[in-house]
């Protein structure tokens, strides 16, 4: 991964210190709450609805031993001992005091942490495929690229006053790993026919109030353009983009209004010019700076497989625990001999996405005991030990376990992503995370979610769509009816691979009714599909809406209405 030098080094502790000043003045009163709340949202601090909350950015989702149990301390001594996980691989905090943020950046910044633009209308964190480096199905390493582009638009004085917020995703596998169409850009590396490095470039995704999935604006960028074509993307969006309305703001309301057409046209002449001008040579990747980069992203020092592998399957044989979690929450790797092994934080009568200060600290000593020293965070709000060997797969397991950390369901019902909903968020019209147990409790038996096989359940307390749930199997949405919490359904999202928005089933379902509602569906598409195999995704495209509408509404107790 990336380590800071001098330079990165004196600017995030110089970002801190300015923090500070600019809190000192707030308090005396020489900045108002408007002129502090930009500032504030530059340096990753939200007000919720207790206390403050501060994001911290997790570029690409990679963290080290150090930077885990630096927040292990931090989620300790400043929270109330925990972070959470969120969609965009980030960690956050839910109960900081403000006069503690300064000495917060402090302690980041001296781990090469940074809070610098995780809120606000600029660039957002970078994210990517959380198996980078050693899926079977990778072409292009990503994380190299994400890095240059990460330093190229952090900071970058032309964006740092957008419309709106905007985000960045990376792939560079056959299987998008990283919902990378949900986002404002979405850049897919590959070899064309020829074996030159090139970007497709999907621009326009979003989800929230006005869900829209990226479209692809241009085919093959070279290589050496990916800051040409990206800067030519956003000088578009920032010169024509909204900012009389909020809601209207991002730049997929400029592709959806403006035409596919008219927007690439605009993007390529904007690319031309740049191309054509002295600018050029600034932001031309050159080969050395590849490989400069490539450098921080080496091969680690695998061993021969004859001295990692392992039986698994005579292991298994004889621990239906570890049978299971392997099964689940263990993947191949592209090295002979080793594992990429997911850490579900979907434990149940836990909260998705939390990590308590004792498991980080733990998670620290397990990736450099059983890794190379690397967690890595997951658009799922699930953690990936990315190098495992074989050989250490059952300590690691036990050791798992032991911290809470080994629920074997990746991918599965429980397997949920849940924002933090009323329970923290001020913008929130709805609780999530108690409409999460409740589902959780009825599913909470592996046999009932290996019957059902893998689904994506997706939940969110508002229309901003913190828990994407619009592209979920099947995705809940919490919503204010005259004072009480109301949540609707869709079906049939998913932000990869064929991608697709979530259709809306009919009307809300209340507090009360919900979980059951959940139920049902699931039991519908249990009855409904044509044999094991086949998803509830594939079940929902090739029935349509209406027999699992008919399920969702009948009357009666979830068992009696699935007979």
């Amino acid at each position: 991964m990336y380590r800071y030098d001098e330079i990165d080094q004196t600017l995030v502790m110089e970002r801190a210190a300015q923090f500070r000043e600019q809190l000192g003045r707030y308090h005396a009163g020489k900045l108002s709450e408007d002129e502090f709340r930009a500032l504030r949202l530059r340096n990753g601090l939200y007000m919720q609805r207790f206390a403050p909350m501060l994001r911290i950015n997790v570029p690409y989702g990679h963290l080290n031993a150090t930077q885990l149990r630096r927040l292990g301390h931090i989620t300790r001594k400043y929270s109330k001992g925990y972070g959470h996980f969120t969609t965009r691989q980030n960690v956050q905090l839910n109960w900081p005091q403000l006069d503690d943020v300064p000495d917060i950046l402090v302690e980041l910044a001296e781990v090469d942490m940074q809070c610098i633009q995780a809120c606000g209308n600029d660039t957002r964190n970078v994210t990517c495929d959380h198996l980078a480096g050693v899926a079977g199905d990778e072409i292009v390493d990503p994380r190299p690229y994400c890095e240059l582009l990460r330093q190229w638009e952090a900071l970058n004085p032309e964006f740092l006053w957008l419309p709106r917020k905007f985000k960045f995703a990376f792939t560079g596998a056959t299987h998008d790993r990283a919902a990378s169409r949900t986002n404002d850009v979405a850049i897919h590396i590959y070899r064309n026919e020829a074996g030159e490095i090139g970007y497709r470039f999907y621009v326009g995704g979003g989800l929230g109030r006005m869900p829209i999935l990226g479209k692809l604006t241009k085919p093959f960028v070279p290589e050496s353009d990916l800051l040409i074509y990206a800067t030519a993307v956003m000088r578009i969006f920032n010169r024509f983009g909204r900012r009389d309305n909020i809601h209207h703001a991002r730049i997929k309301v400029v592709v959806k209004n403006w035409g596919l057409e008219k927007f690439r046209d605009a993007v390529e002449a904007e690319y031309e010019r740049i191309l054509a001008s002295d600018e050029a040579g600034t932001l031309k990747l050159l080969p050395q700076d590849i490989d400069y980069m490539r450098s921080f992203f080496p091969t680690p020092a695998y061993r021969p497989a004859a001295e990692v592998e392992a039986d698994l399957g005579a292991l298994a044989n004889g621990d239906p625990g570890f049978a299971a979690w392997i099964k689940r929450n263990v993947v191949a790797h592209r090295q002979e001999g080793y594992r990429a092994v997911f850490i579900s934080l979907k434990a149940h009568g836990e909260v998705a996405g939390d990590v308590s200060s004792e498991q980080y600290e733990a998670l620290a000593d397990l990736t450099e005991t059983y890794g190379f020293g690397e967690l890595r965070s997951t658009y799922d709000q699930n953690l990936v030990l990315p190098d495992v060997a074989e050989r250490d797969l059952y300590p690691l397991w036990q050791r798992l376990r032991e911290l809470n950390l080994a629920t074997p369901n990746i991918g599965l019902l429980t397997d949920m992503i849940c924002c933090p909903g009323l329970d923290f968020c001020g913008l929130a019209n709805a609780s999530s995370i108690s409409v999460y147990h409740d589902i959780y409790d009825r599913f909470e038996s592996l046999d009932d979610q290996y019957d059902v096989g893998p689904i994506r359940i997706t939940m969110s307390g508002c229309m901003n769509g913190c828990g994407h749930h619009s592209v979920g199997h099947i995705g809940i949405l919490g919503v204010d009816k005259h004072g009480e919490e109301w949540y609707q359904v869709m079906l049939g999202g998913t932000p990869s691979d064929g991608p697709s928005l979530g259709e809306r089933v009919g009307r809300a379902l209340s507090r009360e009714e919900i979980a059951d509602g959940v139920e049902r569906l699931v039991r519908a598409y249990l009855d409904l599909r044509d044999d094991a195999e086949e998803s509830f995704l594939d079940c929902f495209r090739r029935l349509g809406m209406e027999p699992f509408k008919t399920r969702l509404y009948a009357v009666g107790e979830p068992e009696k209405a699935a007979a």
